[in-house]
């Protein structure tokens, strides 16, 4: 089968310049807006799942349609597996990729209020994030747009605080290169490899890239000392 996505194009020919800059601002900015109330209600609904768990939670943000994170729950059995997307169309379509496992749920929320949802709760919790996956996120690829990128985000510190374990995967190097970066500042050390299109795709939007001939990419990120 043929894919037919566009590879990125972007006028930044590598890591964005003032990268460094942005992240060390926002490491030192308090994120104050409110939580949107179907996040908030998303989240009370995982918290009573999780309610009496004392083992491990993998996060699988952006996670579309759900297909990954229904693999995540087969590669982990023994874990909880949270699949948050913000869009209720891609969310509503997992029923094609459900899996048999009922060890994972799929829900509706806008990540940023969820990983701060989940970061106030991580510490008077019983279980704990131990893996994040951040699957193909938009690049936002022109040099304007950085501030867009997760890593380049108010977002970040919060992202960071969750897991000291993770995984990103992207189409274009440029982003997971910043990524590294960026998470350097928080203590993780990140190694970046072409992802092996010989193993099944995570993602729909990876098959997409592989059969369209483009090279993926992978993040794999540990908390230094872990």
């Amino acid at each position: 089968m043929q894919g037919n996505s566009r590879t990125v194009e972007s006028q930044q020919p590598g890591v964005h310049e003032k990268l460094e800059a942005i992240v060390e601002k926002y490491q030192h900015t308090l994120n104050r807006r409110p939580i949107h109330a179907h996040t908030q209600q998303a989240f009370d609904d995982i918290a009573d799942w999780l309610s009496d768990w004392q083992g491990e939670v993998i996060l699988d943000s952006c996670c579309g349609v759900g297909k990954s994170t229904a693999g995540l729950a087969l590669q982990y059995p023994d874990a909880r597996v949270i699949g948050v997307d913000k869009s209720a169309l891609r969310v509503g379509k997992h029923a094609h990729y459900q899996s048999s496992q009922d060890n994972y749920r799929v829900v509706r929320a806008d990540v940023v209020d969820f990983w701060r949802l989940m970061r106030s709760a991580h510490d008077e919790s019983s279980w704990r994030v131990t893996g994040h996956y951040l699957l193909y996120p938009n690049p936002y690829p022109k040099p304007s747009q950085v501030q867009k990128r997760w890593h380049a985000s108010q977002a970040m510190p919060d992202l960071m605080a969750l897991s000291e374990r993770m995984e990103v995967r992207s189409n274009w190097l440029i982003y997971l290169e910043e990524f590294a970066i960026a998470a350097a500042k928080y203590g993780m050390e990140c190694q970046i490899s072409p992802v092996d299109p010989a193993l099944p795709a995570r993602t729909p939007f990876e098959l997409k890239y592989q059969n369209s001939g483009q090279t993926c990419w992978q993040l794999l990120g540990k908390r230094t000392g872990s």
